[in-house]
């Protein structure tokens, strides 16, 4: 039976409905001079230290489109869930999951052409939760995201918002005790007045928006879960069949700081979870008031600092959230949300793609 008052889907980009991503025509040659982002935070010099090889980054989405040149060899066989499901999670009628693999783990295409990641040598795990035309369910988030764990994921990128179930919080607070960095976008304005969940739960590294001047982007929602932000407007990446798209929205930031995760994962393999956010949180750069705001969190992530800076001492957990530095700030703790972009209905379950596709 369908509890429909608590399966409402939330998808990290846009909670317009009518808003899909828009197919670009353009040749592979002219891609990646629209990659803004990868100037903005200096990924090339990022890149010089870390390239996220050996990381195993789990997207809990609608499937991955591997036949791109983009992604050859960058995605692992995976897992549909749902009703009936038996698929490997390679198969994308979306192109939303697709759209966060290329800016997670794009690898480019020769002389400099293409959707190039942040961290082009991690590994895509696709976990099939959402099925575009079908919709999708809490319980499918949270058995992918379960299944992600048991396969060795690093690095759970949900783009993606969803209703409180407590399914989706005991899969969460599981893979944060192992050790997995779970990476949620917080929502898209003004469909999301507030942090969503599971980007609010303390642990989680809960990102919100910037444009392209480094301010907060309309489209973000805000809140004292936030914990660092990235960029989320006019963001261009892989769609399904083999396409380019761009769109606005909190998926696009989640989507790049995972993949920064899986940089300093791959540069520090050592660290803890813990860790890992807090060296992301202390290196960030500060925008908005000074220290953690709710627009902002702790700042924009900073890839070349966070894979740089000698960071003094542990961080300390005791009585601390792990995705947060110390004690709680701002009323909240380091929160987790996800959101996509598009919406689809079906036996009463609704989906909202936390990615806005511009027209």
């Amino acid at each position: 039976m369908i509890r429909v008052a608590r399966s409402m889907i939330v998808v990290l980009a846009v909670a317009i409905v009518s808003m899909p991503l828009k197919p670009i025509a353009a040749s592979a040659d002219a891609i990646r001079d629209r990659q803004w982002h990868l100037v903005s935070l200096e990924v090339g010099r990022a890149q010089q230290l870390s390239v996220g090889e050996g990381v195993l980054v789990a997207v809990t989405d609608t499937g991955v489109d591997d036949r791109h040149g983009e992604l050859a060899g960058a995605v692992i066989e995976g897992k549909e869930f749902g009703e009936g499901a038996s698929g490997n999670g390679k198969a994308d009628t979306d192109g939303h999951g697709t759209a966060m693999a290329g800016l997670i783990a794009g690898r480019g295409l020769p002389n400099g052409a293409g959707v190039l990641g942040i961290a082009p040598k991690a590994t895509i795990l696709p976990v099939q939760t959402i099925h575009s035309e079908f919709g999708g369910s809490p319980e499918n988030l949270a058995a992918g995201i379960t299944w992600a764990v048991s396969q060795g994921a690093q690095v759970i990128c949900v783009a993606a918002v969803t209703s409180e179930y407590p399914e989706v919080r005991e899969a969460v607070e599981a893979a944060i005790r192992v050790g997995v960095v779970v990476v949620a976008g917080v929502g898209n304005a003004p469909k999301s007045k507030q942090v969503g969940f599971p980007a609010k739960l303390p642990g989680v590294l809960a990102v919100a928006g910037t444009d392209k001047g480094g301010m907060h982007a309309a489209v973000s929602a805000t809140g004292p879960e936030v914990v660092l932000s990235a960029p989320a407007v006019d963001i261009i990446s892989l769609d399904a069949f083999g396409k380019y798209s761009t769109g606005d929205g909190t998926s696009n930031s989640t989507a790049i700081v995972a993949g920064v995760v899986a940089l300093v994962r791959a540069k520090f393999p050592d660290l803890s979870a813990v860790e890992v956010i807090r060296r992301l949180t202390a290196t960030a750069t500060d925008r908005g008031k000074p220290g953690r705001d709710d627009e902002y969190g702790y700042g924009i992530v900073n890839p070349v600092a966070a894979l740089t800076a000698e960071l003094p001492g542990p961080a300390v957990t005791s009585g601390a959230s792990p995705g947060g530095v110390g004690e709680r700030r701002g009323g909240g703790g380091v929160g987790v949300g996800w959101v996509v972009v598009g919406v689809g209905v079906v036996g009463g379950v609704a989906v909202w793609w936390l990615r806005r596709r511009t027209r």
